[in-house]
């Protein structure tokens, strides 16, 4: 019945999710509220692990794309689940560190990472720097340079990929802002270089084709390309690379129409790409890392809204008016991205009419849900919008000085709050009067 094994509807006919009944959450929190279910996010996390461990034998690491959902609470549910972190900059790493997370299991992503971010980095001794550009290079060099350390570092290659995707999370193709390209030989210029300077060590070459893909051959190929280069490097710079990081992007169901693969088999069907690649081309099969970030916690997510006005514009559209909107999930504003819903306190009821679910923003764009069947509904009703785990919180704004909402993580009945309400106060905490006005 519903996109998210998360949810279900208990004996009084309301919505639950990790076994919490939402009118309840909402009469002890308030709206809007993100809620979590953490059973369904250690489920997830253990599925890519153990997928992981069986098809490449131990020889990988499943990385959690922080960028997805990232708070301490988050870095330590992947850490006891034996997870790396993907981090994108200086604060998921320093969250990562307030939380205790194992450095050694870090990897840091970004296509401008600061001087101050760089050092950051290296001080804590991450795993991995991913390194973007021949600018970044050097930076890195030099910083490490001035520490007296040798800095590990990977490249992030792109593979020159249409992965289908919408043009904004296509990342693997030429015309992107990420990495160096295979097409032109910057790729290879820019690993011979490495290879000259004193204070970087070549590890690895990672990927990321694109976000919410439903096909295996997009994956399959990327590693083909990925391990062909790895073989080029070999054969002429003398470099055995012993790492290929294949990214994330795996496609969650949002609407009923998506059909997205078991994750296990994306990972048997790529373990086999590769072992198949490196036994043709005479190459040691590398480490290989992964990082799925949405499809271990979107689906695990809801945003739960109380609903304000309705207005129906007779034979224009029918708008549902909740307490929150773009600011605390720009999705829709940013790439149409679809929902789906239910109203959490008549989850069974016929949806029968038309409406278009809106914000609270001073924006005419601030929808969250455009065109969808629902029940008729009142102003007071509780409002469900699904799947909201992964770049929700994290794409959060205080637009219109609206306070970000809570976080509460739900399992076995019990809610937790693992991010309080921001409130006024919070707003205007950085605000300065300069003596002189």
């Amino acid at each position: 019945m519903f996109v998210s094994d998360a949810l279900k509807i208990n004996d009084r006919r309301h919505l639950e999710i990790g076994g919490c009944d939402c009118t309840d959450l909402v009469k002890e929190y308030g709206t809007p509220i993100y809620v979590m279910d953490e059973g369904l996010i250690r489920k997830n996390c253990r599925l890519y692990k153990n997928s992981m461990d069986r098809y490449y034998k131990g020889n990988g690491l499943v990385l959690f794309a922080s960028k997805a959902f990232c708070t301490m609470a988050m870095c330590r549910i992947a850490q006891q689940e034996g997870l790396g972190l993907d981090v994108v900059s200086g604060g998921e790493l320093y969250t990562a560190l307030k939380a205790g997370f194992p450095m050694d299991k870090v990897y840091f992503h970004g296509n401008n990472k600061t001087a101050e971010e760089i050092e950051l980095a290296i001080d804590s001794n991450i795993r991995r720097i991913v390194v973007d550009n021949k600018w970044e290079l050097q930076l890195v060099n030099d910083i490490a340079s001035k520490k007296g350390k040798k800095a590990k570092i990977s490249f992030r290659i792109k593979p020159g990929i249409d992965a289908h995707t919408h043009d904004f999370v296509q990342t693997g193709q030429i015309d992107s802002k990420f990495g160096v390209a295979l097409e032109n030989g910057e790729a290879l210029d820019i690993v011979r270089e490495a290879i000259s300077l004193e204070n970087v060590k070549v590890e690895g070459v990672h990927c990321h084709i694109g976000s919410q893909i439903f096909d295996l051959a997009p994956f399959e190929l990327a590693a083909t390309v990925m391990l062909n280069f790895i073989a080029e490097v070999k054969e002429k710079l003398g470099l055995e690379i012993e790492e290929l990081n294949l990214g994330g992007g795996f496609g969650i169901k949002y609407v009923p129409e998506h059909d997205p693969i078991e994750y296990d088999k994306y990972i048997e069907s790529v373990s086999k790409v590769v072992a198949g690649v490196c036994i043709e081309k005479k190459i040691k099969q590398p480490f290989v890392v992964m990082e799925p970030g949405r499809s271990i916690v979107a689906s695990s997510g809801i945003t739960l809204y109380t609903v304000g006005a309705v207005k129906d514009i007779k034979n224009v559209r029918k708008y549902v008016s909740v307490d929150g909107g773009m600011a605390d999930n720009p999705r829709y504003a940013l790439y149409q991205s679809q929902y789906d819903a239910v109203l959490a306190n008549r989850p069974d009821a016929l949806k029968n009419e038309m409406v278009t679910i809106a914000g609270k923003c001073c924006e005419s764009g601030d929808l969250l849900i455009k065109d969808i069947m629902m029940p008729e509904i009142k102003p007071g009703d509780i409002l469900a919008v699904l799947a909201t785990g992964a770049y929700n919180y994290s794409m959060s704004s205080n637009y219109n000085r609206i306070p970000r909402p809570p976080v509460v993580m739900v399992r076995d009945g019990k809610a937790r709050l693992i991010v309080r309400r921001e409130d006024f106060h919070d707003i205007i905490r950085n605000d300065i009067i300069p003596e002189d006005l």
